[in-house]
């Protein structure tokens, strides 16, 4: 099938303290989450000044992207659309329609299977294109990729570079932690045609980040930015829970590295630059956070490549062994059930994330 435009899909967020509470209230629509709640959240956002840096970061990368395609002869226009703040995806597909695109590929910024990751930008695809009319531009997905060398090589060599700022005398007291954005646990058991894909494709990322860059060290896979009811149970422990944890068993110094995201957008600066980074301190802990891929030149190179497979029947670059496919079964990760919100709204908006 031929293609005639490139889309990046990704989150959204504010630009402006006033974007702030209409942001949040598009990403909790209809889940009864009382503004009240919402104003705690809002404090996060306002702690970087009204601003997420998540569309910064879709404009440097959809900029990279632009560059890599004029360099090897890739010809698709590209277009960027979020789910919940501007530019809206029903807008830019529309923009799509009007510049004549009749097929486009998506590229969501997560690299992992799951509802939120993965099969809510294929809904969102559906109800923009719904909302633009019999004109709109058909749009495929990308493949995910999370045990792709443009991924895993970038979160590999911040892991090494990371561990340089800590200690080196006390390395063999020194752990690796993974982190990734906690999901409802029903959600983590349906999320893949055999259940559980989310789980197991972070497992893949993290042993593979983890023999790239410190085979020496031990490690582990814990979640952050859980949100919902309280009653809900949802994928831990908690970094933080994990933190002390680890502290009480006579571990002195961490490695703490987000393979569940590819930017450093806010849920990673609050939870693991100033909550997870306080814990530690409050522990004594040595603690350093890796950085994510953001405009890596081969987290570029890698979406170029993704391309290509769709385009010119490039072979597939992988590490892992998990299977992967370029259209999921219609009863993949089927979305959460939604208890009656409350108190219990979301702490951090965006379950599972990593796009952003």
């Amino acid at each position: 099938m031929a293609y005639d435009a490139f889309l990046l899909l990704s989150f959204g967020g504010p630009e402006h303290p006033d974007d702030v509470m209409p942001f949040l209230r598009n990403v909790t629509r209809g889940r009864g989450v009382p503004d009240e709640r919402l104003a705690e959240v809002a404090e996060h956002y306002y702690h970087f000044g009204g601003v997420s840096p998540i569309n910064q970061q879709c404009r440097d990368l959809l900029a990279a992207v632009d560059a890599e395609f004029a360099a090897h002869g890739v010809t698709l226009p590209t277009y960027w659309g979020n789910r919940n703040w501007a530019p809206m995806l029903a807008d830019t597909v529309a923009r799509m329609r009007d510049d004549g695109i009749e097929s486009a590929l998506g590229f969501a910024t997560s690299a992992y299977g799951g509802y939120s990751s993965c099969k809510q930008y294929w809904e969102d695809i559906a109800a923009a294109r719904a909302h633009v009319g019999p004109r709109a531009p058909r749009i495929a997905k990308l493949r995910q990729f999370h045990d792709h060398p443009g991924f895993v090589g970038p979160h590999t060599d911040a892991v090494r570079t990371a561990l340089a700022e800590l200690d080196p005398a006390r390395r063999a007291t020194t752990r690796l932690v993974f982190t990734a954005h906690s999901i409802p646990v029903t959600m983590a058991e349906t999320a893949g045609p055999e259940g559980g894909r989310y789980t197991a494709q972070l497992h893949e990322t993290a042993a593979l980040v983890h023999a790239g860059s410190a085979p020496d060290l031990p490690w582990d896979l814990v979640w952050q930015s859980r949100s919902g009811p309280p009653q809900v149970p949802w994928l831990d422990p908690d970094i933080n829970d994990h933190l002390a944890d680890l502290a009480a068993k006579g571990v002195t110094d961490v490695v703490v590295s987000p393979i569940g995201f590819v930017s450093d957008h806010l849920e990673v600066l609050w939870d693991l630059d100033n909550e997870a980074a306080d814990t530690a301190r409050d522990l004594s802990l040595g603690y350093a956070r890796a950085a994510t891929p953001g405009t890596d030149p081969r987290f570029v190179a890698m979406i170029r490549e993704l391309v290509q497979e769709r385009t010119d029947g490039a072979g597939r670059e992988r590490l892992g062994t998990l299977p992967v496919w370029d259209t999921c079964p219609a009863i993949c990760c089927p979305p959460p059930k939604r208890p009656g919100a409350g108190r219990g709204g979301p702490a951090q908006p965006g379950a599972a994330q990593g796009a952003t």
